[in-house]
Parts: structure tokens; sequence; C-alpha cells
């Protein structure tokens, strides 16, 4: 699950995550079944038995998934096309309209993208080898470096075997132990994990506020002019589906002499002029100082990247950015699925699926604020639908597969308690028929568990 490091109020340094819960699973029924209790209640067990202290979380999953509760772990039976067949984490089948997975411009059943992995296989086999700091790198993956900087208007890129190592590497990277990193409350957990593993120095601003952000950088130059400042921020965000006003961002880091990392995870490719997400929308392709993301959205594959405007920064990263040094490389078959994809975004094919998708967003969202649901964000490919309680949205989740929907259910600590949420995915391959039953079937299946 893609899911944020922190819950919105917490924003004091050093937390590393939301708040945990007084209590763990209560006794009772609604224990019983699965209904309450957190997945943080069990983050940090005590015990001198390193193995023996997972038993009581695998005990309380259980309950979940017995009684058809636990969201995560399920399984497709075939591609993650726009009418899929899963099962869940007790083994059961279902079948359904899927907006689960995160296929955006629908590439990763495409002819085209098969085509450039079966032909990238036969040239070069299927693994990469090695990191891309010895021999790991291919031809194509040096093509792909080349076409990414050339469409994101930033010349210097480095490849990461997966979003996350991107989003780890570049802060556990750039930052030591003296510098401060700054953070919107919710930035990925990629980018958390990593600004906590760089440095103690870490601050929280409000999310989207960039006068708090103003504020807290203020403070940091009051009595340190001489270490650096690396500030996080997304193009679009993964549960709220909102946008950061990116220009106030960075005209704070330029007055505090702070670097800016933009993760376009969720908006490249699907959003904004040709694709160029939000950093196009609001003018600044190329302007700011670092850009990270990941190809498993949009791109049909996995893996990500960073991109600079000085050449030290990406030899620096290859060195010193331990995801990247020490990983292996995007396999030939991966780079050569991204370079296929980023032809496709950038054509006017891509231009055609961007409408596509939006069209089916707009009616997506229609749809579900016409069951009487709140739709949180703006219009993008995620549509989080506010549920409220877990308890609630746990029963909703198990009764949403028998209205032929798949959708993700979203809960603390992914998200701030008492505002568990499904998460829906759009993808330009969905039909305006399948938003209208995804919507009726996610109402159905609230209204009912509302009631029970």
């Amino acid at each position: 699950m893609a899911a944020r490091g922190v819950a919105e109020a917490e924003l004091q340094p050093g937390a590393g995550g939301a708040a945990p819960l007084a209590t763990a699973c209560a006794p009772g029924a609604a224990a019983s079944q699965g209904l309450t209790g957190t997945t943080r209640d069990y983050r940090d067990p005590a015990g001198a038995d390193l193995l023996a202290r997972t038993q009581a979380f695998e005990a309380w999953r259980q309950q979940r998934a017995t009684h058809g509760h636990w969201p995560y772990s399920r399984a497709l039976h075939a591609a993650p096309a726009t009418e899929t067949e899963i099962t869940d984490a007790a083994g059961l089948p279902a079948r359904g309209v899927n907006f689960a997975s995160q296929d955006y411009l629908s590439l990763a059943t495409s002819d085209t993208l098969k085509h450039a992995a079966i032909d990238a296989i036969h040239r070069f086999g299927v693994h990469s080898a090695g990191s891309s700091a010895v021999l790991g790198n291919t031809t194509e993956s040096l093509a792909l470096e080349a076409e990414l900087a050339n469409f994101l208007q930033m010349p210097f890129v480095t490849l990461y075997p997966t979003g996350w190592a991107a989003g780890y590497g570049v802060t556990k990277g750039l930052v030591r132990p003296n510098d401060y990193v700054v953070l919107d409350a919710l930035a990925h957990n990629c980018l958390m994990e990593g600004a906590y593993a760089a440095t103690r120095k870490v601050s929280l601003f409000r999310h989207l506020d960039h006068q708090h952000l103003r504020q807290l950088l203020a403070r940091i130059r009051a009595h340190d002019r001489d270490n650096a400042i690396l500030v996080i921020t997304e193009g679009l965000f993964s549960m709220d589906a909102d946008v950061p006003d990116l220009a106030a961002t960075q005209a704070a880091c330029r007055e505090h002499r702070a670097t800016l990392v933009v993760d376009v995870a969720h908006d490249l490719g699907a959003l904004g002029p040709g694709g160029t997400g939000s950093l196009g929308v609001q003018g600044l392709l190329g302007r700011v100082d670092l850009v990270m993301g990941s190809f498993s959205k949009t791109f049909g594959s996995n893996g990500g990247f960073v991109a600079s405007r000085e050449a030290s920064v990406k030899q620096f990263l290859k060195v010193y950015s331990p995801s990247n040094t020490f990983s292996n490389a995007l396999s030939p078959a991966q780079a050569a699925v991204v370079r296929a994809a980023l032809a496709v975004v950038r054509s006017d094919r891509g231009q055609q699926l961007r409408q596509q998708l939006m069209a089916n967003i707009e009616a997506l969202r229609s749809a579900l604020q016409a069951q009487g649901l709140t739709v949180m964000g703006e219009p993008s490919p995620i549509v989080p639908v506010l549920v409220g309680e877990e308890a609630v949205a746990r029963r909703a989740a198990r009764l949403l597969p028998g209205h032929g929907v798949l959708a993700n259910q979203v809960e603390f600590p992914a998200v701030p308690q008492g505002q568990a949420r499904f998460r829906l995915q759009a993808m330009a391959g969905h039909g305006l028929e399948q938003a209208r039953r995804a919507a009726a079937g996610v109402g159905a299946a609230i209204a009912s568990a509302r009631q029970a």
C-alpha cells in the first residue's frame, strides 16, 4: 500500500509516524471480528524473543482476515485491467470493475509495452545483473535517462530500482546529520523514512501550508546559516488527491537558501500539458531544484528517478545514495517498457488517453457525489471517498466485492484516525458505465456498513 508516513495532526519533529493508540484491540464481539485496533498498535512490540513477539499482530491480522476485514495482500489472477479477478487475504475469489490498480493511462496491458519488454528480453536477457554503479546500466537505461531529462527539462537523471528507493535515496544520499529536512506533513513514507535516516533535524509543516513552511525555514536560518535544508513536497498527494502551490513553496526555499524536491509519482504522465503533471500546470517545468518520481503509476513498470540540473548531483547520488549504489539496476525490460510508455505519454495518443482519463475521473466523482458520498481532493486519477470510522470502512470493504467493485480501503496510520476512506484509482481504459457501476457499489457498501 502506498501510504504516507504520518497523520496530518502530527507535526513535531522526530515523530516518524502518527500517534499511537493508548490501547490495542479491545475484547468483545467487535474485536473478534477485527473491527477494532490498528497496525500502529502492534508496530513496536516488546520482549526478548524477536520472532515470538510478532505473534500478537498475526493473531489480530488473522481475526480481520477471517472476517473479511483485512484489506491488504490481495492477489491478481489476471492482468490489472479495468475488470479483473483477485483473491483476498483469506483466499476467497472476487471479480469486479477494477479501481484498485495504479495504471492511470492503461498502458500496463498495452501491446506497445508488451512488445517493448519482449524485444528487450531477446536482446539483453531478463536481468541487469548489477548495480548501476558497476555494470548494471544498459543502452536502454542510458537512453531512458536522456529521454526523461529532455521531458522534464532537467539535464541529469539518476535511475532507481523502485519509486520508494528514489524517494528514500534522494534524501539519504544528499542530507547529512547536521543538515535539516522540512517535509509536508503528508509526504509519502519513502520520503519520511529517508529524512529520519539522514538526520534527526526533521520538521513537518502543515499540509499545503507554505506560510508555515516559511516560519519553519526562518526559525532554522535564525540560528544556523551554515548547514543545508532540504524541503520536500509532492505534485499530487496520494491520499487526499490535492496539490500544493509549488511556486510559493519554491519562493520560500529561495528566500531561505533551501533546496526543494518535488515528488511527481502520481501526476507525471497522467496530468498536465503534455503529461508534465503539476510542474507543467504551474509553469515550473525545469525550474525546481530536484524532481523525483516513480514509473509504477503511469509508465507500466517498477522503477524511479531523481532529476537535477547539475551533473555533480547525479554523480554524487550514484555513489552516496544507498538505494541506488547497493541495489541492482532496472532490468533491461523495465527500462524499455518505461521508454515505450514515455513515448506514448508525449504523443498525440498520450493526449487522447489523458482526455479519456479525465472524462472517467469526472464521471466517477460526479457519480459518487450523486450517491451522497464525500469525494476528496481535486480531479485526478486518485479519487478518495471519505468514510470516517475505521469499523464502518472495514465492513464496507468486506461488502464491496459483492457489489462487483474492487477498490482499496485506507485507514490509520496511513490517514488520520477517524478519516478512513476508499481510494479509487481511475484508468483511461475505464468506461463511463464502469464509473457509474463503481459509484453505485461503493455507495451501497458504505450505506449497508453504516446500518450494521
